[in-house]
């Protein structure tokens, strides 16, 4: 009895829909995975034929004792192969095998069976955001496996680089990384001993700021902006120039008196309103820079997500670096756990920066420095890009087709078809904070655009994300937001 009490517990058999599953719940592999790994089989052996409906995964969750995220992204891999595709309302259907052939082949490469699947650790311990937090990437996504391997081969070629570097501008070998990186997809050349990489984009901002600015000197931020860049600022004794942000981007400072001495910009994805800077603001800011011998420090924080279009090459690479400073950081496009970012500074700005860094030290961690230079070197780190790019792209419009459903109507949702948010524009006299408290004791995570304004005079709206939750997930929460919603829109 106590070995059939054991296999019971360890060996979860069922057949559904012509689905075999054998779930080893004691097994390495994550059971996300084993349950992938169980469709998929069938799909390349024919035994589930074009056209096929999947069960419902709140159905097969249940049926198998799992929880439905599990479920969910064990269909949502199959999805990003190529195996099946979904159907807003409709469900998940198997392709035809001559679309699954053509169907993101680079994502697919496998050197046994499994590999790839186990990228994508679902059970891996992390904290879910509330559904509908804007800016968070889905760590359910991240290429554990893949990592892994990176981090060995990085302990056993050079263990010294784990733990020590002798250049406080960072490890030598990301460096160079990151110079190829930002050129071929931001255009922005810069050679690696302009390169600093820093404890993530917020590290970045402060390095720019301790640098190039004194107590009581005036330094332009975009109103609205990033609350907690503002508060840095006002914590170093430095006065805000506020810029107002239009729909081509912010406005180059206006007025008497002494303009600010350096400005800090978010041109290709503005937040918290989305948008790209239009190319003459872009111009008028370059123009204005020069004029007045100051700054521009471009906050790049998640320009690899573009869903439409052309990608909008930055700012810097316009100017060359002669007035432009350059912020870019890996948390939201690859995991926010590492906390690397970096800085591209103008060599005449380089010992300065370095004098800022031996008076306030340095706060990058040198551990994942050596494997993430691995990772983007061996083609890794554009390959979790465009395959993230790719789902993230498939629920923007879950959640934008869901919202338009949910409301009765999609005119109030502004969608740039960029970025990790959509907003949902409210009529002034709606308070947008309150509806925040109420769907946040809903267990819901939007944020209110009003509390990103620097005065009193504040648009009202949500900013909501959907790159974090899956498909069901999305169709899960916006019911609930939208019911916040209408009961606040009513009065």
């Amino acid at each position: 009895m106590a070995n059939f009490s054991q296999l019971w517990q360890t060996i979860s058999m069922i057949d559904l829909a012509g689905i075999a599953f054998h779930i080893d719940r004691q097994g390495a592999q994550p059971i996300f995975a084993q349950v992938y790994e169980a469709i998929r089989g069938r799909i390349v052996q024919g035994l589930l034929p074009e056209g096929a409906r999947l069960p419902p995964s709140r159905s097969l969750a249940v049926e198998l004792g799992l929880s439905r995220s599990t479920i969910n992204a064990a269909y949502e891999q199959l999805v990003a192969e190529g195996y099946v595709a979904g159907r807003q309302g409709a469900g998940y259907f198997v392709r035809p095998m001559g679309e699954v052939e053509l169907a993101a082949p680079a994502e697919r490469e496998r050197a046994a069976p499994g590999r790839e699947s186990r990228e994508r650790a679902a059970d891996a311990p992390f904290e879910p955001p509330k559904p509908l937090r804007p800016g968070v990437p889905d760590m359910r996504l991240f290429p554990y496996a893949q990592w892994a391997r990176q981090v060995a081969r990085a302990a056993r070629a050079s263990p010294e680089a784990l733990v020590a570097t002798a250049d406080p501008f960072g490890d030598p070998e990301l460096r160079a990384a990151i110079s190829e990186h930002i050129a071929e997809w931001r255009g922005v050349v810069a050679d690696p001993a302009r390169i600093i990489v820093t404890a993530g984009s917020g590290d970045a901002l402060e390095i720019c700021i301790r640098t190039l600015a004194g107590r009581g000197e005036r330094i332009g931020l975009e109103d609205p902006g990033y609350e907690p860049l503002r508060n840095f600022v006002s914590s170093l004794g430095l006065t805000p120039a506020w810029l107002d942000v239009d729909s081509e981007g912010a406005r180059p400072p206006e007025g008497r008196g002494q303009p600010p001495g350096m400005v800090v910009l978010t041109p290709s994805h503005q937040f918290p309103l989305g948008g790209a800077m239009s190319p003459a603001r872009r111009g008028a800011f370059l123009a204005w820079a020069d004029a007045h011998e100051a700054w521009i420090v471009e906050d790049d924080y998640d320009s690899e997500f573009r869903y439409s279009g052309r990608p909008i090459p930055a700012m810097t690479g316009l100017d060359g670096g002669a007035r432009t400073i350059y912020v870019g950081g890996f948390s939201k496009v690859f995991s926010t756990s590492l906390r690397i970012g970096y800085l591209v500074v103008p060599e005449r700005l380089i010992d300065q920066a370095a004098a800022t860094l031996r008076r306030f030290g340095v706060k990058a961690s040198i551990a994942p420095q050596r494997p993430l230079a691995g990772f983007m070197e061996g083609g890794e780190f554009y390959r979790h890009i465009r395959r993230v790019r790719r789902i993230y792209n498939d629920r923007r419009r879950t959640l934008v087709d869901a919202l338009a459903r949910a409301l009765g109507s999609d005119e109030r949702i502004v969608d740039h078809q960029a970025g990790m948010l959509i907003r949902l524009d409210l009529p002034g006299h709606v308070d947008d904070r309150a509806i925040v408290r109420d769907a946040a004791a809903l267990g819901l995570g939007p944020m209110a655009l009003s509390a990103f304004y620097a005065g009193p005079t504040a648009a009202r709206g949500l900013i909501l994300g959907f790159c974090a939750f899956t498909d069901a997930e999305i169709a899960d929460a916006t019911p609930i937001l939208a019911e916040v919603v209408n009961r606040h829109l009513r009065g």
